[in-house]
Parts: C-alpha cells; structure tokens; sequence
C-alpha cells in the first residue's frame, strides 16, 4: 500500500481499500495462520478519551498478529496531564514503537501527529470529526454480509453533526459508484456544511429528512447514532434532542427483509433491545469485523520503516477558528490549509476558514 498514516478514509484509494479487504477476509478465514505476522513489533496506543471497542480491538488486533502494545487510556496517566505539547508526546512515542494508535478529543490532533511521528499514525478517532478505523469495520460488515457496496441506500440518522463515524464513512462511500444518502437528524445535528460541501464537490446524491419511520422502507442500510452528550456544550441542548429516534421491532417492519442495521456503538436508547436478536441486526458482528480488518492493517503499517518527518513550519497563529480544533491548543502547528469544492478549509479539522 502506499500511504503512510491512515488520517481518514481519503488516505486510501479504493484499489487499497479492495486490497485490505482482501486480506482481512484471509484473516477472518484463517486467523491461526497470521499469528506471528507482527512478531517483534510494538504498537503505541494513546488514548486521550474514553474508548472500549477501539481501544479493545486494537490491542486484541496487535496481540493475535504476535506483537506486543503499551500505552494510555487516560491523560491524566501521562505527560499530558503536566503540559507536555501533542508534538513532543508523538516524538517521543514514536521512537519507541512501530506504529502509534491515538484517540484525542480536539479534531485534527491525529494529522497534527503525523507531522512530528517518525512511524505511522492511526486516527482512532479525533473528536467530532474522523474514525477512518471505524469506517473500515463498516466496509468490512458490508462487504462481508452483502457482497458489495455499489449501488446501496444508506440512511444515516442521529447525530449527524458530532458524529465522526458518519463522517468518516461518507468520505469512504464517495469512492463507490451510484451511493444515496438518506441524512436522518433533527435540524439542530444536521451533518455539518463542510461535509455538504465535500459531499455536493463529489456529486454524491443525498436528502436531508427528519423522520426515521418514513425512511426506512427505502434503505439497504441503516446506520443508526447516539447523540453524544460529551460533544454538547450546554446540558440543556442536550436535553432537547435525546432520545428523539429509536429503532424498535415494531418499526423495522416497515424495512426491507434484507436491510443491514449498523451502529458503531456504543448505544444509549436508539436501538431497543427487542432488535437484538433480529437477523438484520449487525452492530456486534460489526465490532467483531472492525479487529479483524485493523489486523490487515496492522499487518502494513507497523512493516514500515521509521523514518525521521520533515522539517514544518513553526506557527504563531492558528488561521482556523474551529474551537475544537487542534490549532488553537497547539499554536505552533503550521497553519496547513486545502481547498475542497472551491472552498478554503482548514486541513486539520476540514473546517471552511
């Protein structure tokens, strides 16, 4: 493969993603025969916010291909928690170990890191905006359960504003032919307009609606969120918009008998229970495709060689006004920018400037 650190799913030409599809369907297979595939290699996980599958899976990815993990799943058990920047952290680590895994709350934080890395940077996820990782799995259920991606309908509702995940996989469906959208949210968590930019900027038919129930009969996928209270700046709003879809048995009715239910968990209320058990309910197998497929990863990224990152730019003013992204912690970033659709956007956090 040819890139380097996997930022978000554009790092990857769908020849490569067939590629590592490939491969994890090998894995899924035969995942005896991959036991010592990264022996002697070491795996850097630095989770700066909570996180069970994520972080679970990767470890359970590196320790089945023979290699060995250490790090973090809370700040305040590193340097962080005394002042040490993201850059001297990611220097530090990287020379330690073969590839570095991170999960951070500010947006960008994972393109920042591959900056200063000298080995491959895996986003995990970074705040509200990419999990290319995740994005993988999802492929990976898809492809696995139904065959192909080409020419589906995808509903996707809940927090379409926060929802990383949701950005992440329309980035990833622009690579495939004939994809409409079905973007089901309440007008307070509609996806943001960087992603309709991004979106129209690659002819990608999509339709906003706000009701669940109506839609569903048309989906060959339904890819259901929770709203995130952690993203919410006032409890209040909150308040306001949880609870307001939940998928029950009584309402998949309605669906077609072969319609896929995703979810990159974890859920709150927004599927009931009485779903589990329905034969279209994918969400754990999901979980399950997401190890097997970061393995394939794995297997690439943590084979490269280290290699000592360019010289950037020192920054003294961040151009991106973002509140959540990376630059307006780490003011030394260089002030990277790149056009999509036309449109002047922050290449951290995609953010138009």
């Amino acid at each position: 493969m040819s890139f380097r650190h996997l930022i978000d799913f554009g790092d990857l030409s769908r020849e490569e993603w067939e590629e590592l599809y490939q491969r994890t369907a090998q894995i899924m297979d035969c995942p005896d025969a991959f036991m010592e595939a990264n022996k002697g290699k070491i795996q850097a996980n630095l989770f700066y916010e909570p996180s069970t599958r994520t972080n679970f899976s990767f470890q359970t990815a590196m320790l089945r291909l023979g290699g060995k993990v250490f790090g973090f799943a809370d700040p305040k058990s590193s340097s962080a928690a005394k002042g040490e920047s993201l850059k001297d952290t990611i220097k530090m680590v990287s020379a330690y170990a073969d590839v570095v895994v991170m999960r951070n709350p500010k947006e960008g934080a994972a393109k920042a890191a591959s900056l200063y890395s000298e080995v491959p940077v895996i986003n995990a996820g970074d705040g509200g905006h990419m999990h290319p990782t995740q994005t993988l799995a999802d492929l990976t259920t898809i492809m696995r359960y139904r065959g192909s991606i080409d020419g589906i309908s995808v509903g996707l509702c809940g927090d379409l504003k926060n929802g990383r995940t949701v950005h992440s996989l329309i980035k990833a469906l622009a690579k495939f032919n004939d994809i409409r959208f079905y973007l089901i949210a309440p007008r307070e968590l509609a996806i943001p307009e960087y992603m309709r930019v991004f979106m129209r900027s690659h002819n990608m038919r999509f339709v906003e609606v706000t009701n669940l129930e109506a839609t569903i009969p048309m989906l060959d996928v339904l890819y259901m969120t929770r709203i995130q209270q952690e993203r919410f700046d006032n409890p209040l709003d909150y308040e306001r918009v949880k609870g307001v879809y939940v998928l029950t048995r009584k309402k998949l009715s309605r669906a077609k008998p072969n319609m896929m239910i995703l979810h990159p968990l974890p859920r709150v209320d927004e599927i009931s229970v009485d779903v589990d058990d329905d034969p279209r309910a994918l969400y754990f197998e999901q979980a399950r495709c997401g190890m097997y497929v970061r393995m394939a990863l794995l297997m690439d990224l943590a084979h490269q060689p280290h290699k000592l990152p360019a010289p950037v730019e020192i920054g003294t003013c961040p151009k991106c006004h973002n509140p959540r992204c990376i630059t307006q912690s780490e003011v030394y970033l260089p002030p990277l920018t790149k056009m999509v659709g036309g449109t002047e956007c922050c290449a951290y956090c995609d953010k138009e400037i």
